[in-house]
């Protein structure tokens, strides 16, 4: 926005992506990773009940039994060659689907930062500008003095948290519309600011 800034043309505010937004993308990585562990573990854990319903020569079952859960566990991962010789023995559809609930949180996220990083929300003195897009662009700009009314969105946890979404309207133009900024208020009270220069 800087470098694209007119003569005459200065800053008046720039819009910033609320906090929320990233930690919404980070818990799709890590809803990701807890979706994958639960698919693995619950599989790893069927295949421990076969395991001790085989009753495999060479293993004192009845003792085991007897011994704690971790226990069980050491003798399910020894009689399998270790811990990844138990993982790479699981179906290939158990670990097809841990991988693609894990790639897609990790996608989700990845996603998410990318918009926050290649998203520019600014107000000047002259026009309001909203540019997004990594490979294809979107770029929307409207003349302060061609501006018709601007609408805050905000849902409850909007309200509480300081974020929403403001939607700029303007003569013949149609209407710009942001994702959830932080601080939507002041970021009205900016382009207020702006017509009056």
């Amino acid at each position: 926005v800087r470098q694209s800034l007119g003569p005459n043309e200065k800053l008046v505010h720039i819009g910033r992506f609320h906090w929320s937004y990233s930690a919404a993308a980070i818990s799709w990585a890590v809803i990701g990773l807890a979706a994958a562990y639960f698919i693995l573990h619950v599989c790893m854990h069927m295949d421990m009940i076969n395991f001790l319903s085989e009753r495999r020569p060479g293993i004192d079952y009845d003792n085991l039994m007897s011994k704690g859960k971790s226990q069980v566990w050491d003798a399910y991962f020894a009689a399998n060659g270790g811990f990844f010789s138990a993982l790479v023995g699981l179906h290939i559809f158990v670990r097809v689907a841990a991988m693609m609930a894990f790639l897609m949180g990790v996608f989700m996220c990845a996603r998410m930062l990318i918009i926050i990083a290649v998203t520019e929300i600014a107000v000047t003195n002259q026009r309001m500008i909203y540019k997004t897009g990594l490979i294809a662009r979107y770029i929307g700009e409207i003349s302060v003095d061609r501006i018709e009314g601007v609408n805050v969105v905000q849902s409850i946890f909007g309200r509480i948290l300081g974020y929403g979404r403001v939607i700029v309207r303007g003569m013949g133009v149609g209407e710009v519309s942001t994702p959830p900024i932080a601080e939507p208020i002041r970021f009205r009270r900016a382009i207020d600011k702006a017509r009056t220069l």
